[in-house]
């Protein structure tokens, strides 16, 4: 019998910085519905990817003093290893770099063009760079961008549009018809209410101000712009071609469910549907707009210093640590939050003491009164009924909380379970039936049923913590992990032995790692703002440069930073008396190099504490190749406290 289709995909991440773990969100929530889909046995295709172009990546380049295509290179390999380092299945992960796209975003634009979808005019607005678009004064929200609130400039230029105005009243009809369209309902409303029924503009889909794009083939002046390029990813990723398209998007298209962040709704729920209908192809079935994973109160970002990122967190959580808190702590509506805090607290009592210590006994205590095989499992007591029943319920609460996209209630079912076990192992008390040998085959009985539990909880997490999951399949020695196998109570092999008890997930110190997590972030804020003042371009007057006290000293003494890496404490005498500096050079210097040597202090810079270290002044250094600096030395003449003029 041949399996159901079922195609997801995450929006492209545009490859402008390293993404962070708000970004990475999405991929594990994606990556954790395609898992459960394939559990159940449809045949999944799930698709991720990059989106490159663009005057963002232009100007990026441009500063980094490289090509836009080798920048783009860069930062798209990151986001990729993220998504790998996240044990995430996709099938294939897009770049609308690659070839087979670009040819056929050229062949979408000139169909659309050749049957009068799009047309040539001439664009004046107001235009937002890092958001890559065009506002109405109407639209401006405090004479800034509505989108992201930055600054807009008026923008002039000739450009292709496409008629959204023409398929208005078709699309319109299709989302009230099509309930289901627009997930949750809040976001349909917003579509429908605030966007479409006050009258859509048509789109500018093409520029003419940069280059790095792909190219309109009959007008060379022109770029194909973000819309057309980036939102066709997700049938050009299938093969799609105007022309005659493949087996594959013949198979898997239309899309299931584009899984995406709430901030880009309006771009899928309105320019990509009427792009489809301009084609004559189907629309997806469903747009699922998830919240946003917050830092604190606010939406993570590198320019507020809020951010936090997923192989940080990996290092010191390990892999499904990660995904277990990015899947539980997210509503479904509403906006989760992120802590260091919070991450110790519920990889504790989540996944330390109730997970862990539930496997972790439950496999000691098979060995050490069985020696780690089970004879029986046929004396039932009071407990045992209730117990298998709630068990069993868990699969149905987990298959719903799938089927509406609320992944955070689906891993609550299973964790349940485990509590419930762990309930069942105080209900039952093991240790007291072992006390007395007429309890022998009752002992059995308990273990056997917390086994398959394990087994069942085990098979449930898979799509949460797949190598977790794993883990304790190896431990109860039993990979009978089917969906249908979730339905009854008693698959586990009677005979089976188990494997070793071995930890799941050891208890952190929660004191420690965050005194070692607060140093670590005290020397990256350091390094950057040494960075910062290394790079500082900002054009200025003699005088601005006169108030700057530039003075020889020598380094009398040198040692690390002890809760800093990147940190150096130097102290210096600069003709006057000795003062403290802390310096981020610790990465390309060692103490014993640097005693003795002449360097040029900013004297009369403000005084700041650097990991405990009270640092007043500043050496100069220069940034040299790629991740690498060299401090300044000066003539061992130059006597100190001479002034660098």
């Amino acid at each position: 019998m041949e399996k159901p289709k079922y195609y997801i995909t995450t929006a492209i991440a545009y490859t402008s910085r390293k993404p962070h773990i708000g970004n990475s969100y999405e991929i594990v929530l994606t990556d954790a519905i395609a898992r459960f889909k394939r559990m159940q046995g449809y045949d999944v295709y799930f698709c991720t990817g990059t989106d490159e172009h663009g005057q963002k990546i232009e100007t990026y380049a441009k500063e980094a003093g490289v090509t836009p295509k080798a920048y783009v290179d860069k930062v798209a390999g990151e986001i990729r290893e993220i998504c790998d380092l996240l044990n995430t299945t996709y099938d294939r992960f897009i770049r609308t770099t690659d070839a087979d796209h670009e040819r056929a975003v050229q062949k979408i634009f000139k169909k659309l063009y050749d049957q009068g979808d799009i047309y040539k005019s001439e664009y004046e607005g107001n235009y937002c760079i890092p958001c890559e678009s065009f506002f109405t004064d109407a639209q401006l929200v405090d004479g800034r961008c509505p989108d992201c609130g930055s600054e807009v400039k008026r923008a002039k230029e000739e450009a292709y549009f496409l008629r959204l105005s023409k398929y208005q009243k078709q699309l319109e009809e299709y989302i009230e018809k099509t309930p289901d369209f627009i997930y949750p309902e809040s976001r349909k409303k917003e579509m429908l209410n605030n966007f479409i029924k006050p009258g859509l503009q048509d789109l500018c889909v093409s520029r003419t101000s940069f280059k790095w794009g792909i190219p309109v083939t009959f007008d060379e002046k022109h770029v194909i712009y973000v819309w057309i390029d980036a939102l066709s990813n997700y049938i050009t990723a299938l093969g799609y071609d105007p022309d005659g398209s493949s087996e594959l998007y013949k198979k898997y298209w239309p899309a299931d469910v584009h899984i995406i962040g709430k901030d880009i709704v309006r771009f899928h729920t309105i320019y990509w549907p009427i792009m489809l209908m301009a084609l004559g192809e189907p629309l997806p079935k469903k747009v699922y707009g998830h919240p946003w994973l917050l830092m604190g109160s606010g939406k993570m970002s590198k320019s507020k210093g809020n951010v936090i990122y997923a192989d940080d967190l990996v290092r010191r959580f390990g892999v499904d640590a990660v995904r277990y808190y990015l899947l539980s702590e997210m509503p479904h509506a509403n906006d989760g939050t992120i802590s260091y805090e919070n991450m110790i607290e519920r990889y504790n009592s989540d996944l330390a003491n109730t997970l862990g210590n539930l496997v972790n006994r439950t496999v000691a205590m098979v060995n050490k009164y069985f020696d780690g095989t089970l004879p029986c499992c046929d004396r039932e007591g009071d407990a045992d009924a209730a117990f298998k029943s709630d068990i069993l319920s868990a699969l149905a609460k987990e298959t719903e909380g799938f089927d509406e996209f609320k992944i955070a209630d689906a891993l609550e079912a299973v964790m349940n379970a485990a509590k419930r076990s762990n309930k069942y192992i105080d209900e039952t008390t093991p240790w007291a039936l072992a006390k007395n040998e007429a309890d022998r085959d009752r002992l059995s009985t308990v273990l056997y049923n917390l086994l398959e539990a394990i087994r069942i909880i085990a098979a449930e997490l898979t799509p949460f913590m797949p190598e977790t999951a794993e883990k304790i399949r190896a431990q109860i020695n039993c990979d009978i992990c089917s969906y249908e196998s979730l339905k009854s109570f008693g698959a586990y092999p009677i005979a089976n032995k188990v494997g070793a008890p071995t930890p799941l997930f050891a208890r952190l110190d929660a004191e420690a790692l965050l005194k070692e997590i607060e140093a670590e972030q005290a020397a990256t804020e350091a390094d950057a703002a040494l960075k910062a003042e290394i790079e500082g371009v900002a054009k200025i007057g003699i005088d601005d440069f006169a108030k700057v006290d530039l003075r020889v000293a020598k380094i009398k003494a040198c040692e690390p930073v002890k809760k800093a890496k990147k940190l150096l404490k130097l102290t210096l005498f600069d003709g006057a008396g000795e003062r403290t500096v802390a310096s981020g050079i610790a990465k390309w210097y060692k103490p014993e190099d640097l005693i003795g040597k002449k360097v040029i202090v900013v004297s009369n810079l403000k005084p700041a504490v650097l990991c405990g270290v009270e640092s007043q002044g500043m050496i100069l250094a220069a940034d040299c190749a790629e991740d690498d600096v060299k401090v300044i030395f000066v003539d061992d003449a130059m006597p100190e406290g001479a002034k660098i003029r």
